[in-house]
This record gives C-alpha cells, structure tokens and sequence, in this order.
C-alpha cells in the first residue's frame, strides 16, 4: 500500500505549501443577457503562479492568490473568451466586479482531440452517434451523457454505477451487462471513444479516465458497425486540456475498500501546441459478498498535438490490469419450484473458493488525426489497437445442472458446482477514415461525410480445464437427466445421493474455503482460434434550412466470420444495407421536434457476441451459418435546452424489434434455430443542469413494454423480455449553501433508484425457468466540504441509506445479483 501513503504524503506537501498571506479575489460572470453562467473557467496566471476557479451557480468565484500582478482569463463554451491584467495588493481583497461574456463562433472540434471545457452535468454534443461533433439538440436520436462531474459527485468509480442515472438503463445483475430499452445486451455492448473493443462483460470497468459515458439508445449499427438493438454504451476518455488542471485523490470506505486516482493535463509548451493527459487509478476492494474482491490498477497517458487550427493529432494509451473474481450470484433454495425465495440465503452467500480468481489484462493503443484541407473540406482518421488476456479459475454453481437423488428427484439444499480453469486473449483491432465537406450559406447549412472503417477480432488459441456433471461407474463423467438416464449407471452415496464431479455446495453449511481440486474429473479442451472481421463504407448527409433539418445515412457492411483460424477453417459471409433518416424542427429556439428512423445489424459469432443459446458453439462451430439478429427503430421525440445552456431536457417515444434471435439447446447444435422476435415499446425523459444557482439535478423516467413475440417455448410468447423492467426511474441531485450562508462550503447530495420487478434474463430452451424478482427502491446520499482557503473537496457518500435487501437482477434463478447493503467512501480531492 504504499502507493497510497505516497499519494497521501503527496497532498499534505501541496497543503502544507499553500501561504497563508494570499489575497482574496472575487468577481461574477454573466452572459450578454445579464443571466449567471455557471461552470465558467476563471484562471489568474503570471510568471511564478496560475490559479483557477469554476463559477458557482451565481456565476461567482472566489480565488486565493498571493500579491502581484496577474493576466486573468474567463472561457465558457459558446462565449468569446475574456482577457485583462489586474494587480493584487497584500491585505486587500480585490474585487474584478461583474464580467459579461460575449456570444462567441466557437465551433465544436471534429474529432475530439481537446478535452471538455466545461464543468456540470451536462454535455450538449456529441461525437458517437454521427462520427463528427453535433449538437443533441440536434441529432434526432437520443444520446444520454453521464459526465465526470456527475460521476465524481456519486463517486461512481465502476461503470454501472455511472450509467444506473440513465432513463431506461437497469443493471440486469452483478457483470457489466444491462438491459437498455428493455432489450438485454450480448457481451459486446459497449465501444470506448466510437471504437469496438473486446469489452467482456464479467468485471466491471472502472471510471476514473473517462470524461463522459454516453448511451446511445436504440440500435446504432449506422455508426459502430455491429451493435446491439437496445443502445450502446460509448466511454469516451479524457483529452488533454489547454490550461493547467492537476487533481489526486484518495479514498476508503466499507468492505475494504482503499483507492486513489490521479489526473494531471496542461500545455507542454508556451504555444499550447503540444498537450498532455495522465490518468493513473488504483484499487484494492473486497465485497459484501463471500470471498470476492474487486482490485484494479490503470494508467493512461495522452498527448495533443495542435500545430494550428487546421491540424490536429492525438494519442492515447490506457493500461488496464484487473485481478478479482467473477461474481456469478447468489445461489438459493428451491429455486425453481412454487417455493422460490430469493431470502432463503443470505445475500452474502457465494459458491466460490477463496482460491478461486479471474485476472485481465487489456492493453489499449488509440489515435485520432484531423486536418481541414480548405475551410469546408477535411479528413479524419481513428486507429485503435487493443490486446485482452483473462486467466479464470472458478467453482461455480452450475446453471443448466441440479443436484439429484437416485430417484430423480432435485435435493432442495444442494446446489450442483462445476469447476473450470481457462486462458485466452484477443487482438482487437480498429481503423474509421473519412473525408467530410461543409457548405455554410445564410440560412443554409450541409455537411456531408463519406467513409470506411474496418474491424478485425481475433481470438487465439486458448485452452480450458472443465469439470461438471455426475460421475459415471467407469469413473467418467456424463449429464443425468431425470426420465431419460439410468440412475444405475452412475455412482450413488451410501444416502442415494448421485455422486457430482465437484462436490455439491450445501446451503445449510456452505464451505467456501481452499478446495483441493486434486481429484476432479477433467474434459481437457482447447479453445480454437476464430477470426472476425467487418468492414463497412457510408454516407452521411446532414443540412439544415431555416428551422427544418435532416440527418441520411446510408451503410453498407460485410461481414465475415472464421471459426478455428488457421487450422480446419468453417467461414460464414454476411452483408447488408442499414440506413437511418432523421428530422429535426426548432420548434422554438430552445426546443426541438424530431423523428427517427433506423435499422440494425448483428451477425451471430462467438468472437464478439454470445447469446444464451449459443454458448456452445464458443467449442464447436461458427454460428454464421444463422440469419443475423435484425433490428430497427422508430423514435419520436422532443429536446430543450433553457436558461442558456444550463438545463437540458429530452423526452421520447419508441418501438424497438429484433428478429432472428438464435433460440434452442446449446447442446443440441442441430437444432437451433433464428426464430426468435422481440419488440419494446416505450416512453422515457430525461432532465439535468441548474434549477437554482446553487442546485444541479439529473432526473429520468422510462416506461417499458417489452415483450417475447416469438419463441421456442410457446408459454414464453407475450411475456415480458428477461431483464425488463416495466418502470424504471433515477434522481440525484446536491445542493450547495450560498457563500454568504453560515454553511458556506457544505454541500448536500441526495438521490433514488426505482427499478420495477423483473424477470431473470437468462432462459434459453433447455433451462426455460425463470422467476420475477421484486422491484425495489434504494436511496443515496452524500456530504460535501469545500475549505474556503483550500482546493480541497471532503466527500462522505452513503449508498443504500436505509439498509433495504434488493436484487439488481439475476442470470438465472439459482444466480441472482443482489444489491449491496449500506456501505459508506470517505474520498477527498485536491486540485492545485
């Protein structure tokens, strides 16, 4: 730990260096209508020293400086930017009185190369749904933002606790995997700044290099190539910023929890041609749940380099080495009879061994180059290069197994296990190139996009130790099935129990200690190399006339699959056309009608994605051979944004479907079949920014009807999609007391999560039991202090203040995602 001593030792140094004998200076700023601008950067800078403050939510701030003589300098995103020199006397406070700022023509980077300015809880652009920078007052899709504002003030310091704030968002267990639009996601749900990665869903990624994460609702293959029907998670990474800005941070909290983060970015050089980002994250947590633990260490650097406004480069790497557990949930009683009842262990219980543990290791390369030929015409390029390797070592309960009896019958208090041992890595790489054309008229505006980006997956040789099921009296291994198997061909305890390859878990005495594996029955298996690529060319059109503006895209993506690379290849092509149409109406000037149409594309394939059903083809075979997963989108909505930026709103309607998803018995591979058919229908809104000057808000609410149309189990028709909720709503909001409050410096964040009950999601064919688990409503808080002579914020967040027993959601019945109890993080932040 001495990492964190360091870190620790680091800020008292800053802290102890601060002079006592500094000069207060204040001042407020206001827009050319005399409105407050919150969030605005106020830097005082000479030869020895730079300061900096953001407004409050009067637009005031307050910086502490030693004497001497200082250029000042006010930006804010859409103003021009305000420069002067002022002089500071010792012993006088000094008072630059109200700044106003003039509108500006700032126009929004085409590849985001320069990190985001300002500093709320909202962003009002965006560069994932379009490929280039466009305004979400525009786009006629819904993208939701999750900034780092939002994510430092609830201290979500892993994914799904940034993302659970979004409307129509719910968690659908303890992985990193959600259900979006009432459509749950396969495992390849997720970019990082518009790319496609191998994102595997079973730890949970961590949050502290990220500016923003973005959901993207609806299908979204127009722009990410395969992506799935219900939305995207886009994590875009922090970008170098043009002034100096250093922040570290430690923290400690309930179940072992200890971290620190460091973010440090400025110019490299007077000209502010070349900039840097350091982004650098370590964490040692253990859980609630038995023998879990959750540690982490990530390091990403960035550099910009800006020659001049026509050309710009950026390159960024992020290291990120993971070593805990899959946590694959709480086993239970009875789980599948009339009986079921998720109390009937506690929550705490997990199948695992203290042994057991699951280590990755990702290493991402990433660069973005921009360069304006002629003021209306330019290209843009990305690449990203990613290596991912896991190393699994697991007991875990067994999802498609029961414990039995000789008779046949399911003992109650035994939990069936299965064991595996596994290594394997991916090389993932990433290529989008495309030149852009704008022509800029009085009351006309077009700008046209033609490109082509490409993908390649590669999963190389693995290999897996696995074992399960009940042994035979040859000493092998082979699955009972009640009605069908011999119970005298396998061995039977002296009680009539049959005898499992691993020892079953007991519920009533649970053992979760070191468990000697020595005497196991292995299937010995290699994982075979397997091969993906995609590539895709498009043309995105949009332009604009008076107040009526449209967004074309037109894509045309093939698609081909590989499964045992280099060795007996089996290889699948796939092709399509998918479009979208939008149009936008500036209703008024701060509210804006539009409508959506849109299509999606997601080829079968054991590389990116694996459905319930097919996970054993992830041994076997390609599943190519199927249909793709088709997806389309009809949306309607509206958008506003008011009080000049501060609060953003957004409120919608959709109709999602997908067909040919791939339904039937993973151990029957003949028999699967593409007749699977969803649909989700619903309605959400959104809503964030400044109600008061001194109050920030994000709300949402969503509404689902999300429904099996087709299935492969006739009773599963018109019942509600595994994973969905029907109603799902999220508020979070701090106050701050006024700087002339006798709180001055204190701050108060509250918020609720309701999730709606919902059924497992898990329920392919040969394990169609699933059970609804209740809804649940849990509350949050937390406790600011800001030092008035200090850069220093004090937090104390509470999660789950009333201790309620909930469940996030469940893979299956006997592997349910439990919430966590109250728990407590202290963390405190110092930028200098």
């Amino acid at each position: 730990m001495n990492i964190f001593k360091s870190l620790i030792i680091i800020a008292l140094v800053f802290i102890g260096n601060i002079s006592f004998a500094q000069v207060q200076i204040t001042g407020t700023i206001v827009d050319h209508k005399n409105i407050p601008i919150t969030g605005a950067t106020v830097s005082i800078k000479n030869a020895e020293n730079t300061f900096g403050k953001l407004t409050d939510g009067y637009g005031k701030f307050e910086i502490n400086a030693p004497s001497g003589s200082y250029n000042i300098e006010v930006r804010y995103l859409g103003f021009q930017a305000y420069k002067n020199t002022i002089e500071i006397s010792e012993g006088t406070p000094f008072d630059t009185g109200t700044i106003q700022l003039e509108e500006g023509t700032e126009q929004l980077q085409t590849v985001e190369i320069v990190g985001r300015v300002r500093k709320d809880y909202n962003s009002d652009y965006s560069f994932s749904a379009t490929k280039v920078a466009i305004k979400n007052k525009e786009l006629p899709q819904v993208v939701a933002a999750v900034t780092k504002e939002l994510i430092a003030d609830r201290l979500a310091f892993q994914l799904p606790d940034a993302v659970k704030t979004v409307s129509n968002v719910a968690i659908t267990g303890l992985y990193n995997h959600y259900n979006i639009r009432g459509i749950t996601q396969a495992d390849d749900g997720q970019v990082l700044n518009g790319m496609r990665t191998r994102q595997y869903y079973f730890l949970q990624p961590i949050t502290s290099h990220l500016e923003r994460v973005e959901v993207i609702k609806g299908p979204s293959s127009v722009t990410f190539s395969s992506a799935d029907p219900g939305g995207t998670v886009n994590m875009v990474t922090k970008k170098p910023l043009t002034e100096k800005r250093n922040e570290i941070s430690v923290a400690a909290g309930s179940f072992g929890t200890l971290r620190a983060t460091a973010d440090f970015t400025g110019p490299l050089n007077d000209s502010k041609t070349l900039l840097y980002r350091f982004n650098a994250a370590i964490q040692e947590a253990d859980s609630f749940r038995d023998v879990v633990n959750n540690n982490a260490i990530l390091v990403s650097p960035s550099l910009s380099y800006i020659p001049n406004e026509n050309t710009s480069l950026n390159v960024e790497m992020i290291y990120n080495n993971a070593d805990g557990n899959i946590d694959r949930g709480q086993p239970i009683f009875d789980a599948v009879d009339d009986n079921y009842d998720p109390n009937s262990t506690p929550i705490t219980l997990n199948p695992g061994a203290i042994n057991d543990f699951y280590k990755t290791k990702e290493f991402i390369f990433m660069a973005s180059f921009s360069k304006k030929f002629t003021e209306n015409f330019g290209f843009n390029a990305q690449y990203m290069k990613q290596t991912w390797d896991e190393d699994l070592q697991e007991h875990r309960a067994d999802a498609f197994r029961q414990a039995y009896d000789a008779d046949g019958n399911i003992v109650p208090n035994l939990v069936a296990m299965r064991y595996a041992q596994r290594q394997q890595n991916w090389n993932t790489d990433n290529v989008s190139a495309f030149f852009n054309y704008d022509i800029k008229k009085e009351n006309f505006t077009n700008k046209t996009l033609v490109g082509y980006d490409a993908t390649r997956w590669e999963r190389n040789i693995g290999g897996a130790n696995s074992s399960r099921d009940y042994l035979l009296n040859d000493g092998s291994t082979a699955r009972f099935r009640p009605g069908t198997s011999d119970p005298n061909d396998f061995r039977q305890t002296a009680d009539g129990l049959l005898v499992p390859a691993v020892p079953h878990l007991d519920l009533t005495d649970p053992f979760n200690g070191i468990r000697n594996t020595n005497d196991y029955v292995f299937s010995r298996l290699e994982i075979p190399a397997n091969l993906t690529t995609s590539s895709g060319v498009y043309l995105q059109n949009q332009f604009k006339i008076g107040k009526f503006s449209a967004l074309v895209n037109l894509r045309y993506e093939w698609f081909t699959d590989i499964f045992d690379y280099e060795g007996d290849e089996e290889e699948f092509e796939t092709n399509a056309f998918v479009p979208r149409v939008g149009v936008t109406y500036e209703v008024t000037k701060d509210i804006s009608a539009y409508a959506t149409y849109l299509e999606g594309f997601q080829p079968h394939t054991n590389t990116l994605s694996l459905s319930p059903s097919a996970e054993g083809f992830f041994w076997e075979a390609s599943p190519g051979r199927f249909d793709p997963l088709e997806s389309s989108l009809i949306e309607i909505g509206a958008k506003g944004e008011f009080l000049n930026g501060k609060i953003f709103a957004n409120i919608a309607v959709f109709n999602i479907t997908q067909k040919n998803i791939l339904l039937g018995d993973t151990f029957d591979l003949d028999n699967l079949t593409t007749i699977g058919e969803q649909r989700s229908r619903g309605f959400e809104m959104d809503i964030s920014g400044y109600v008061l000057p001194n109050l920030q808000i994000i709300a949402s609410y969503g509404y689902t009807d999300a429904t099996i149309e087709e299935d492969a189990i006739e009773e599963f028709v018109g019942e509600r999609i595994g994973g969905a909720p029907e109603h799902n709503a999220n508020i979070w909001g701090r106050y701050d007391f006024s700087s002339n409050s006798l709180l001055k410096g204190i701050g108060i964040g509250l918020g609720a999560q309701y999730v709606d009950e919902r059924y497992t999601w898990y329920n392919p064919t040969y394990l169609p039991d699933r059970v609804l688990l209740p809804d649940y409503t849990v509350f949050d808080g937390a406790v600011y202090y800001k030092p008035n002579s200090v850069n220093m914020q004090l937090t104390l967040k509470i999660n789950n203040i009333f201790d309620d027993t909930y469940w996030l959601g469940g893979l299956n019945p006997n592997r349910l995602g439990p919430g966590a109890p109250r728990n407590f993080l202290l963390n405190a932040t110092y930028t200098f």
